[in-house]
């Protein structure tokens, strides 16, 4: 915007209203005109003067004064409120927080003395001092309290930065006016810096002597009058507005709202009862002011920039532009609208602020990037090829002077033959010399660009050595962008299909996938060798889909790149980043450069199909091995000697050895003796042997059972090279065979159980009644009665053992619904408590406090714990330990562990076989095992979706670990269970 005024004058551009404009040369009146203009330059010049001075002298002394008065803070934001101060927020790391001061608190005193309002607080700080414990006296919730608050130093960084951005703005004020100070709007733009300047870089410390109180209202007087400055400006760059034109009056509206905003803080003041709510609100006004004239500046600025006439002024607009709405929408966003919804400033806000040094930089920048065109650069340019011309001409004769002088020497008689000799020969020497001072003149204006014609030609014949399209397109990229110094760049090459094109590259610019490039082969008559568009938004002799593809492209032009009578590739360029369009010696130059260009996009292209064909003989050759790696059979091969020759990753999870470790190796070196003999005898055998059901130990320890092919590995011409093994692990199918078996011969038990109960139940009920009634008519005689009592025992125990068959044999229907195991444990051992302390049993648990609810029947699960803690008393006749322990992961865990005499390895496949039991010979006070415990408890874990095991060695005590899945709505177990 700024850099508008180094141009040129225009007229239209206004002032405010009651500024004095400055002076433009007279066209015409009376000399007492003339003289009142130059006084009024004068009196301009003289007041602005002054005016800088006293601004930069009141801002030093303002630093300086605060740098020298550490304001103190509490980090609590107080109200008047009812006569009393209250706590608003909190600053949540302020030294209030860090005293238990909450919102809501009323301040009553501060080391004993009063307050009642923000100047008696602020005069308490003061007198308290940074670094300083004060004494506050607090009411909260009518309860009085008293709490010790440590006084910080007031953050005040922000004041830093925000005196940057003032310096920023008033160096380029200064640089604007004094570079170009006849220039129309010059003033007005110097004294919006002015007024920034002061607006950014005065700040008030707080101790409101008299000259805190000019800083004070110098702020305020700024900082309204700043936005209305600048949508005036904006208004009127750059020619006034149509609207502003009709109605001149809108000039002087724009300064109302500044006008009124002033007038109410001098009310506030004098007139109003001075609170901190009044000054908040207060602030609130200003910042919604600065930010809606400031945003509506920002959308003329944009309407200026979409409807500009000329290049450089389109340039300049769009760095302003951009600059103001990145300025101003951060600020707006992150810290005006927070602070309005009553946010204190905190870390985030203040970054935000550091956005408005935005609004100067691009000021600068669009005045230090376009300044190649102003006048006087210009005429310094024009004066330096005069100067350089004169030194040619004055060698050019000097030379000539000085070789008549030597051919008058040597041949005094030579006469006019000489000096026409002398003429000759200086004009054969001199045209190097021309040259040579030439070169040096372009390379001091165009720095890096000035021998690029003679690369650029070069650099196109090597393009052809490239083999890489992507790398050559890139390579292309760079070195036109750096010689041409265009603004963006795209490269179309031609498609399977005749006449369509795709983006290939492009530099400065994102190509649309979807767009029409159809106008690149569209036939033209009087083709010129490329295609220009002076404006790429009015094009009316294209096609409408061809308007739209040029106009979202935004490239001027499009240079054909032909090889072999075909078009293959089009060059497509914009302007120069100075906004000029190229010369037409480097349009003959890309021309030329196109020829190269388009062999070496083909050569390219064949290239890269060759590689396409070999990537794809790899991917296949790549699928094969994949293939190999992936089935989940291990697969090895070997040579005519028995060297493992290949080795895959099943191989490896299988074996437990990685491959590196077995190529090259013998068989025998790698696998066990057993495996090596089997394999010796059926490699002696033409044709596919099969191994079956092999137990094969592998390095790790463990044994694997897998089924072994081994194969001969013939050639295509069926020659026979070597051995191919193929195993396949069923270690885990057969650990599932022998469980399906296990289940089999349950079901098949069960069958028999649920008939054979159903007969024995009934003679049990008749021979426990007639016993009972013969026990009643017996009562006198005890040996009788004696005798009867045990057959009515053993009929009850005979029903107990019918009843557990029944149980094993046929499902629940009970209830299923959400059980804690936990809750379930605890009871079952409520109910064994006395058993366990008659059988010196130690109970442990420890049961996992959170843990969540499975799905179950809490009867069927009480059963199983029931049978197992049983059974480990039990195992345990002289007493000893049970430990309970449950666990919370990907499903609940129940571990029962006892210090017991174990369970014999010969045994422990057959605790779970109905009617086998080791309690055949019980103890004194156990019961005779029927076999049925750990028979029923695995078909009701089995009905609850568990799993069982069991650990044990004969004297070290026995461990079930049982596993249910978790709840679909798992929830932590209510009661913790110690």
């Amino acid at each position: 915007m700024a850099a508008k005024l180094l141009i040129e004058p225009q007229s239209g551009i206004e002032l405010p209203e009651g500024a004095p404009r400055p002076a433009s040369r007279p066209t015409g009146g009376s000399p007492l005109k003339a003289m009142n203009r130059e006084s009024q330059v004068r009196s301009v010049a003289v007041l602005l003067f002054l005016l800088t001075v006293a601004a930069v002298i009141f801002a030093g002394f303002n630093l300086n004064s605060e740098w020298k008065v550490q304001v103190p803070d509490d980090g609590v934001w107080w109200v008047e409120q009812g006569g009393h101060l209250t706590a608003d927020r909190i600053d949540p790391n302020g030294p209030g927080a860090k005293s238990g001061i909450k919102p809501g608190d009323q301040l009553l005193s501060i080391n004993g003395q009063e307050v009642q309002n923000i100047s008696g607080l602020e005069r308490q700080l003061y007198r308290n001092g940074i670094w300083s414990k004060a004494a506050y006296s607090l009411l909260r919730q009518s309860v009085p309290l008293d709490s010790s608050v440590i006084l910080v130093p007031a953050e005040r960084s922000l004041n830093n930065w925000l005196r940057l951005i003032a310096l920023i703005y008033l160096g380029i004020g200064l640089y604007v006016l004094l570079r170009r100070w006849t220039a129309p709007g010059s003033t007005h733009f110097y004294i919006f810096c002015l007024v920034s300047f002061i607006a950014y870089s005065f700040k008030y410390t707080g101790k409101l002597n008299d000259f805190d109180w000019t800083i004070y209202w110098g702020n305020i007087a700024a900082g309204v009058l700043q936005p209305a400055l600048f949508l005036h400006f904006v208004l009127t760059f750059p020619e006034k507005r149509e609207t502003v034109r009709k109605h001149p009056w809108l000039q002087t509206l724009v300064y109302v709202p500044a006008a009124m905003l002033l007038a109410a803080h001098i009310t506030a003041m004098q007139w109003l009862q001075a609170s901190e709510r009044l000054r908040w609100n207060l602030d609130r006004m200003e910042m919604s002011y600065g930010s809606f004239f400031f945003l509506v500046a920002a959308v003329v600025l944009w309407y200026s920039y979409r409807h500009a006439s000329t290049t450089i002024l389109r340039q300049q607009l769009k760095w302003v532009t951009r600059g103001t709405i990145l300025a101003i929408v951060p600020y707006t966003l992150f810290y005006v609208v927070p602070y309005l919804m009553g946010a204190l400033p905190g870390a985030t806000m203040k970054v935000s602020a550091l956005s408005l040094a935005l609004l100067p930089l691009t000021f600068g920048y669009a005045i230090f990037r376009y300044r190649l065109m102003d006048v006087d650069l210009i005429f310094k340019r024009g004066v330096v090829y005069t100067v350089a011309a004169a030194i040619v001409l004055g060698l050019y004769f000097g030379l000539v002077t000085g070789v008549a002088l030597l051919v008058h020497n040597w041949r005094p008689s030579s006469g006019p033959v000489g000096l026409i000799l002398a003429v000759v020969v200086t004009a054969l020497l001199f045209d190097p010399v021309r040259k040579w001072i030439q070169d040096r003149i372009d390379q001091f204006f165009y720095r890096t660009r000035y021998d690029y014609r003679r690369t650029l030609l070069e650099f196109g014949r090597e393009l052809s050595s490239e083999t890489n399209l992507n790398t050559l397109l890139s390579s292309l990229i760079d070195r036109l962008s750096r010689t041409l110094a265009v603004d963006r760049m795209a490269i179309f090459l031609a498609g399977e299909e005749t006449g369509k094109f795709v983006p290939a590259k492009s530099f400065g610019m994102s190509v649309p996938g979807n767009i029409d490039l159809a106008f690149l082969s569209a036939p033209r008559p009087g083709e010129a060798g490329h295609l220009f568009f002076e404006n790429t938004h009015q094009v009316p002799r294209e096609t409408p889909e061809a308007q739209q593809a040029i106009a979202r492209l935004d490239l001027n032009y499009y240079i054909p790149c032909h090889a072999q009578q075909k078009t293959v590739a089009v060059l497509g360029l914009g302007k120069t980043t100075k906004g000029d369009f190229l010369s037409s010696e480097d349009m003959e130059l890309l021309e030329t450069l196109g020829g190269y260009l388009g062999v070496a996009i083909q050569n390219g292209q064949l290239y890269s199909s060759l590689q396409q064909k070999v990537a794809e003989y790899e991917r296949l050759k790549d699928f094969n091995e994949n293939i190999v790696e992936s089935i989940n059979v291990g697969v090895m091969a070997l040579d005519m000697e028995d060297r493992i020759e290949s080795w895959n990753a099943q191989m490896e999870v299988m074996y437990a050895v990685p491959r590196w470790q077995t190529l090259t190796q013998p068989l025998k070196a790698i696998f066990p003796a057993e495996f090596v003999e089997e394999f010796a005898r059926m490699r002696q055998d033409a044709g596919i042997r099969n191994l079956y059901k092999f137990r094969l130990k592998t390095p790790a320890g463990e044994v694997r059972t897998v089924n072994v092919a081994i194969a001969p590995l013939v050639t295509r011409k069926f020659q026979v090279i070597g051995r191919l093994v193929i195993m396949d692990d069923i270690t885990e199918r057969v650990e599932l065979e022998v469980q399906l078996s296990q289940a089999d011969k349950l079901s098949s038990i069960g069958l028999l159980a649920a008939g054979v109960a159903h007969e024995v139940n009934t003679p049990l009920a008749v021979i426990s009644s007639y016993t009972q009634m013969l026990s009643k008519q017996l009562q006198g005689d005890p040996q009788k009665t004696s005798l009867l009592e045990k057959i009515t025992r053993q009929t009850f125990r005979a029903s107990e053992i019918v009843n557990n068959l029944l149980n094993f044999s046929r499902t629940s229907g009970s209830e299923i619904g959400d059980v804690d195991v936990n809750k379930v444990i605890a009871e079952t051992l409520a109910l064994l408590e006395h058993q366990f302390k008659v059988a010196k049993v130690e109970v442990q648990n420890a049961l996992e406090p959170k843990l969540p609810a499975i799905q179950g029947n809490a009867g069927r699960l009480q059963q199983v714990f029931l049978n197992l803690f049983l059974n480990a008393k039990d195992a345990m006749p002289g007493g000893g330990t049970l430990r309970v322990a449950t666990l919370n992961g990907e499903s609940v865990s129940v571990c029962v562990s006892d210090t017991g005499t174990g369970i014999a390895p010969e045994n422990i496949q057959r605790i779970y076989d109905p009617f086998f039991t080791t309690k055949t010979s019980p103890r004194e006070g156990q019961a005779r095992g029927t076999g049925l415990g750990l028979s029923v408890t695995y078909g009701i874990i089995q009905e609850h979706a568990g799993k069982i095991r069991v650990e044990s060695n004969p004297g070290a005590g026995t461990t079930f670990v049982l596993e249910f899945p978790l709840s679909k709505k798992a929830v932590p177990s209510k009661a913790e269970y110690v």
